[in-house]
């Protein structure tokens, strides 16, 4: 028979399972633990940052109580469903080293990193979140021996609120460095050690140069003068490493996961599904270059960035106004073909994480000013590694910006689920006939690729053509909207 003070124990533990963060994501990386065993947690507070296949998320635990177990350490793939953190919600009844750990638990769990000790967290952290609610949470921990205090209160809500809650001054012994997640990862990659990189950034704070700075010496075996070193052993507390490097620094091996798994996944499943045929054409855009310039200065566009994707952007959801049947899907379980009547204009991104394509949701009914600030929000939420897993589904149609790495052109690969993305060329300054004369004009190359089971030649012909005739006449934005 089951005794009272058995079921009592047994109460005591709640377990926080995996979520799925995304649509139908079946694991996700472990980058950081924002807690520790003994740590007390309130419902929304965020326990722990994650890496999906699509972006990185952070993962609010939805009980009260003191933090138990953490089942898995920082590195750590972990699927949908599994228990990553045990949490005692009724601290102090009973004798803790006599209670029970959930039935559930592994026989196996990995266990949690030695993380030197973490200062108080700020209160009033309002992280973004994705799958729960945000609530505001203050993180408070159990006196240890010898840990030394962090930063003065109003000093640390300060710089913590700044980096959205993620570690505290690195002058502070005892502590880790200041650094933004995307910078996190970045260090991550190329084998970089935090504590050795000497930060450059306002408050302390490690920028992305830091890094790249840090990386910049050869890793040779024979120990340097330099203060850092790209093989520098990881502290206890450091993850497990991305990059594995064999043969001396003759090769480098770095493991397929995340987001670089998701794009090498969906890439060749298009690859291999849909039948791509591209199209090119060059045109003269230096109509299209005058208005850009006249915009930056109109009122109406103040606060907002203007640049040539904003018109390139308009003319693709003109073209696609005019011929509807290119903004489609393929079916396949069903045999059919779906016709969008509403355009989520995907934007390939590169970030640190590797390049992903955010979407605009219902781009066609924005103006041109609501298109730039969507614009604006876009890129800076992707550089910021900050985009979120709802922001990259539901995609129709896509541009790729090839030109800003000097490129005059490429075949795109479609996004999985899309039928045409349109590849835009670098901008230059080239010999054109003008009007009879060979005049000096601003010129790029458009490629578009489309799906040719839905999309046939002609269609896809008038759709470039189209989109190539507005930014030559930049005019046509308003004849044929």
């Amino acid at each position: 028979m089951t005794t009272m003070t058995e079921t009592s124990n047994a109460a005591r533990f709640r377990e926080f399972k995996m979520p799925d963060v995304g649509e139908g994501l079946t694991e996700a990386e472990i980058l950081k633990w924002f807690v520790q065993p003994g740590d007390t947690v309130t419902d929304g507070q965020v326990v722990c940052e994650v890496e999906t296949a699509k972006a990185a998320v952070e993962l609010p635990i939805p009980f009260d109580g003191v933090v138990h177990e953490l089942r898995f350490g920082e590195g750590t793939t972990v699927d949908v469903g599994q228990v990553i953190i045990a949490v005692d919600v009724a601290p102090g009844s009973g004798d803790e080293a006599a209670a029970p750990a959930p039935a559930a638990a592994p026989a196996e769990p990995a266990p949690a990193p030695a993380a030197a000790p973490e200062a108080e967290a700020p209160k009033g952290r309002t992280p973004v979140l994705v799958g729960y609610g945000v609530a505001e949470s203050s993180t408070k921990r159990r006196a240890r021996k010898g840990t030394e205090t962090g930063p003065p209160a109003a000093a640390s809500a300060a710089i913590q609120g700044e980096m959205n809650g993620y570690g505290t001054a690195p002058a502070v012994p005892g502590t880790r460095p200041l650094a933004k997640p995307p910078v996190r990862k970045l260090a991550k990659d190329l084998g970089i050690d935090l504590a050795t990189v000497v930060p450059t950034g306002e408050g302390g704070v490690i920028t992305r140069d830091d890094v790249h700075a840090a990386a910049t010496p050869v890793p040779v075996p024979v120990p340097a003068p330099a203060p850092v070193q790209a093989e520098a052993p990881a502290p206890a507390s450091a993850q497990a490493p991305a990059v594995v490097t064999s043969m001396g620094a003759r090769e480098t091996r770095i493991p397929v996961k995340g987001v670089r798994k998701a794009i090498a996944q969906a890439m060749v499943g298009s690859a291999f599904t849909a039948p791509h045929v591209t199209e090119f054409v060059t045109v003269d855009v230096t109509r299209t270059m005058k208005l850009v310039a006249e915009l930056k200065e109109d009122k109406e566009m103040a606060g907002v960035r203007v640049n040539p994707l904003l018109i390139i952007a308009k003319a693709l959801l003109v073209a696609i106004k005019r011929h509807p049947e290119v903004n489609a899907a393929w079916d396949e379980a069903n045999q059919e073909i779906v016709q969008k009547h509403y355009v989520n204009l995907g934007i390939a991104a590169a970030t640190p994480r590797g390049l992903i394509v955010p979407n605009i949701k219902d781009a066609h009914e924005q103006t041109l000013p609501q298109l730039a600030a969507s614009l604006g929000e876009l890129v800076s939420t992707a550089r910021e590694g900050k985009t979120s897993p709802a922001a990259m589904a539901g995609g129709t149609v896509t541009i790729t910006n090839v030109g800003v790495f000097g490129v005059d052109t490429g075949t795109p690969i479609l996004n999985p689920g899309e039928s045409a993305i349109l590849a835009v060329g670098a901008i230059k300054l080239q010999p054109w006939v003008h009007k009879g004369k060979v005049k000096p004009r601003q010129v790029t190359t458009l490629a578009l690729s489309f799906d040719h089971r839905l999309v046939d030649g002609e269609l896809g012909s008038k759709v470039l053509a189209d989109v190539a005739a507005i930014l030559e006449q930049p005019k046509r934005l308003i004849t044929w909207a």
